[in-house]
């Protein structure tokens, strides 16, 4: 196996829900600089189009509302279209609501189940069949270091990234005989619009909440690119029998 056959991820396509802003668009970033074809599935389209023109012409920009299955079967079918192939599925779509279990309303659950975790279900069993039949592939969830151990007023957010790591595993268990591969990637506080906006909602000045979110071993918040680096390593030749594991990123925070 020679070095560009591990690092290279020429002529593979890459899926990446949410992948207009934050993570998602530093995972699209990450796995095209080393080559992938990406396609971007979001609801933002402003976003997904300014990402889109940045990264040029292996990027494709498609507007998925990823609790809809009839919106990810769309997905799939241009993707298919366009690519004819799909190796690399990255589900980051996540959304969090910062609220305990009396707070919280049936519509903010319901929106918080239906993002992060039953957009992992619709995307994937429209994508798997295409994988399986191209001999394979490589699936990463992007979870949270809130889906393995608790956290203050998010309660839904837990659940539904609880769900994304024990849906990982079996997910592996079921496809590991088609040459599919799934993983789970935790982050910890990351530098996004998502972590900026738990301030608002928890009426805590940005700067203040920033500072003491970056209180961990590593003392700095992580970055879209260091999420990408660990979803890349999943995806790559590096990781030929890693399957149904959950990577911590968290520069220390659940240490």
């Amino acid at each position: 196996m020679d070095d560009d056959s591990v690092f290279r991820l020429d002529g593979k396509v890459a899926v990446i829900t949410g992948g207009s802003s934050g993570i998602g668009l530093g995972c699209a970033r990450f796995l095209s600089r080393m080559g992938a074809a990406v396609v971007l599935a979001d609801i933002d389209e402003p976003g997904g189009r300014a990402a889109e023109s940045d990264l040029g012409r292996q990027c494709l920009f498609v507007k998925c509302d990823v609790t809809r299955d009839e919106d990810c079967r769309n997905m799939a079918t241009v993707v298919m279209a366009r690519f004819g192939r799909v190796d690399i599925l990255v589900n980051c779509a996540g959304v969090i609501r910062r609220k305990d279990i009396v707070e919280l309303d049936e519509k903010e659950w319901d929106l918080s189940i239906a993002v992060t975790l039953k957009s992992v279900f619709l995307v994937s069993r429209h994508l798997i069949p295409f994988m399986a039949r191209n001999g394979g592939g490589s699936i990463v969830n992007i979870a949270s270091g809130w889906g393995v151990k608790g956290g203050p007023k998010a309660v839904s957010y837990c659940a539904a990234k609880g769900g994304v790591v024990n849906m990982t595993r079996a997910m592996a268990i079921d496809h590991g005989p088609q040459g599919i591969r799934v993983n789970s990637v935790s982050p910890g506080d990351t530098d996004t619009p998502l972590l900026r906006d738990e301030a608002r909602q928890l009426g805590i000045d940005e700067k203040k909440w920033l500072q003491e979110s970056a209180d961990r071993p590593l003392k700095r918040l992580g970055t879209p690119e260091d999420i990408a680096m660990a979803v890349y390593f999943l995806v790559s030749g590096l990781s030929p029998w890693v399957t149904g594991a959950n990577l911590v990123v968290d520069g220390g925070g659940t240490a």
